[in-house]
Parts: C-alpha cells; structure tokens; sequence
C-alpha cells in the first residue's frame, strides 16, 4: 500500500511539470475563454429584473439604441451565427441581426442565450491547434471565407462590445453587475 502512494504522490508531482512543456490546446484554450465569457454575460442577463428588460436609457444621446433585451438577443443571435458558420450549418437569416422578435420574455431571452453558447461550444469543441488557419463560411459575407481563429474571436470582442452596453443599463437601474460584485472568501 505504501508503494502504491508512492507512486500515485510521484505521479501527481511529475504529471503537471511534464504537461507544463506540452503545446498548449486550442480547444481548451478557447473553451476555457468561452466559458468564462458566457459567464460574465449570462450572469448580467440574468441579473437585470423583468420588468426592466425592455429598458433604454432616454436622457442624453441614446435615440435609435437596443433596449438591455435586445443587446442579450443580438449577443445570442451573432453568437448562433459564429457557431453555425464553424460547424459548417447554414447561417441563419433574419431580417436583422436581434435574433428572433418572439422571443420577448425575460425567461425566453435567457434560455436564448444558454443555448447559443451551448452553441458555440460545440463548435468550439472542433478546434485544433492544425485547423486554426482552416477557412470556413464567413458568418458575415455569404460569398467569402474567413480563417477559423478569426471567426472564434468574434465570440469574444463582439460580446464584450455589447456586455459593456448591458453593464451601463444594468448600473443605471442600480444594479451591480455579478462580474463586479464582491466576492467572499
């Protein structure tokens, strides 16, 4: 028994030193980033209450802007759009870019959300390091072709352009973004 801890103790101390000169995964590594912005993005969905869903700030130059559901439908919609374009399904089309206009309840944004990022996990689940250069349908140019990495990045900076927005109407109703709250220890 003595010999059997041994060798597992041995074994979780030159594990991770051996894997720490391994090539890094693509898969891991975007997934990992994926989740963590689906996190910071679901959580201030979630966090704004129903019956101010529909809010706009008025007061200053915010004519024509997306209310805080239709920023989590538009972050939803390009999502979808990523995805199906890494997967190699058809885009899908609307007659614009705020996702479904049923979709009006707080409950049915949200699972909206959960699953355009179940979405694009799968299709980040087909990433590796040999097909990061791959070319795929350009989710945005129905006729061009856009390298993988370049479309996976889009989860990132056009999410994060848009969570900034809900992060502003979440604070102008009082609200503490998740992201931004304390945390215990």
């Amino acid at each position: 028994m003595t010999v059997i801890r041994s060798l597992t103790a041995i074994a979780l101390f030159v594990l991770p030193i051996l894997a720490a000169d391994a090539t890094p995964d693509a898969k891991q590594i975007f997934d990992r980033q994926l989740s963590s912005t689906e996190r910071e993005v679901v959580g201030a969905t979630e966090a704004m209450p129903a019956e101010k869903f529909n809010y706009a700030p008025t007061n200053g130059e915010f004519k024509g802007v997306r209310t805080f559901a239709l920023e989590a439908r538009h972050i939803a919609f390009e999502i979808n759009t990523v995805a199906s374009a890494l997967l190699g399904e058809p885009i899908p089309s609307q007659e614009h870019d705020n996702g479904p206009d049923n979709l009006t309840s707080k409950d049915d944004i949200v699972k909206y959300m959960k699953d355009a990022f179940a979405h694009a996990h799968r299709a980040v689940a087909t990433l590796t390091n040999q097909n990061l250069m791959e070319l795929t349908a350009d989710p945005f140019n129905p006729k061009g072709k856009s390298p993988r990495i370049e479309s996976v990045a889009i989860f990132y900076w056009h999410t994060y352009d848009h969570y900034g927005q809900m992060v502003e109407y979440l604070r102008m109703n009082n609200i503490i973004p998740p992201a931004s709250r304390p945390r215990s220890r």
